[in-house]
């Protein structure tokens, strides 16, 4: 019998089916014809949704009868499903989810450039070889390690190596996990900016995560310094540390004291309950996120990196590449 199918951009498709066929059949049909996944389809007949396992003469299709077809959106953790080879299940739209997350990909920039180049060049290809190789490397690994085991279980540096891969087992798949269900927690913190005086001094005024504060000498405490925001004075303390990649950060407390509110929706920070409004500041006002990284230490870095037979050029974009970690922009020169 023939059957009409509408597919959700109204073009009508008239396929030649057997009444006794199955709903996954058809939609086998469908993919082939359209290129929308099988597990993408869902087909509707009279108004109701059709089940894969369904025959098509048991819901009542007949000869002439009209199918509409209406393609699933996937959710982010259908997009980021790998297959039992570690390849993407659906490579295109997981180099869009990634892709369009500026965030992640810068994060993914730094840490997983291969992975990066291959999302950034739109290289479905380069993208699945990468992922296949990853997985077959992990595979082979743990296969390795189970034979260590049966050789000789009882040899205590066997059992070391066999006590650290189950550690590590463990954190590929809370890795695997997160980058599934969790991809947005792998992007970088968004430090947002105002305008501010410290004791009369103007300053950008740093807002986000203090990312290594817990490794900075404390060097004293400032007990109150008057600090302006918009056109009001706010009595503060401040922590003083060893720290001179954080030019000045407000913190919680202050924050809770004051009775501030980050409005994003408008783009500022405001004091008081309310009553001073400051934006957050863009583009060339904000200040650089590590402004020491072009100082004499860098050019350090940079003449050690040539001196290992890099050329000056190479060496520099590499560093400003790992925002200026030596050990990885090394590692990224030797093709590491």
């Amino acid at each position: 019998m023939k059957v009409t199918v509408m597919t959700a951009d109204e073009q009508f498709l008239n396929l030649d089916v057997d009444p006794d066929e199955s709903v996954e059949n058809l939609k086998a049909l469908l993919e082939v014809e359209t290129n929308v996944p099988l597990q993408q389809q869902q087909l509707h007949f009279n108004g109701k949704e059709m089940q894969n396992a369904e025959k098509l003469s048991a819901i009542g299709v007949r000869d002439g009868d009209l199918v509409t077809m209406v393609p699933l959106e996937d959710s982010p953790q259908d997009i980021m499903r790998v297959n039992r080879d570690g390849s993407a299940v659906n490579p295109q739209a997981f180099l869009q989810r990634v892709r369009g997350d500026s965030q992640l990909m810068a994060q993914l920039l730094q840490n997983d450039p291969s992975l990066a180049q291959a999302i950034l060049g739109d290289d479905i290809n380069e993208l699945q070889n990468i992922l296949r190789t990853r997985h077959q490397q992990r595979t082979r690994k743990q296969e390795e390690e189970l034979a260590l085991l049966y050789a000789d279980p009882f040899d205590v540096e066997a059992q070391k190596k066999i006590e650290a891969a189950i550690r590590q087992k463990g954190i590929d798949e809370n890795w695997e996990a997160a980058l599934e269900h969790n991809p947005e927690g792998f992007a970088r913190v968004v430090m947002l900016y105002v305008d501010m005086e410290v004791n009369g001094v103007p300053l950008k005024r740093y807002r986000g995560i203090a990312v290594g504060v817990g490794q900075s000498e404390i060097l004293g405490r400032i007990h109150v310094a008057p600090i302006k925001i918009g056109h009001l004075f706010y009595p503060c303390s401040f922590t003083v540390l060893d720290a001179p990649n954080m030019e000045f950060l407000f913190g919680l407390d202050m924050l809770r004291k004051h009775q501030c509110m980050i409005d994003l929706k408008d783009n500022v920070l405001r004091v008081g309950g309310g009553e001073v409004s400051v934006p957050f500041l863009q583009g060339a006002p904000a200040p650089a996120a590590n402004p020491s990284s072009q100082g004499g230490d860098f050019e350090a870095k940079v003449t050690k990196l040539v001196e290992l037979g890099f050329d000056r050029a190479s060496v520099v974009q590499a560093l400003k590449f790992f925002n200026g970690n030596e050990e990885q922009a090394a590692a990224y020169l030797f093709g590491g």
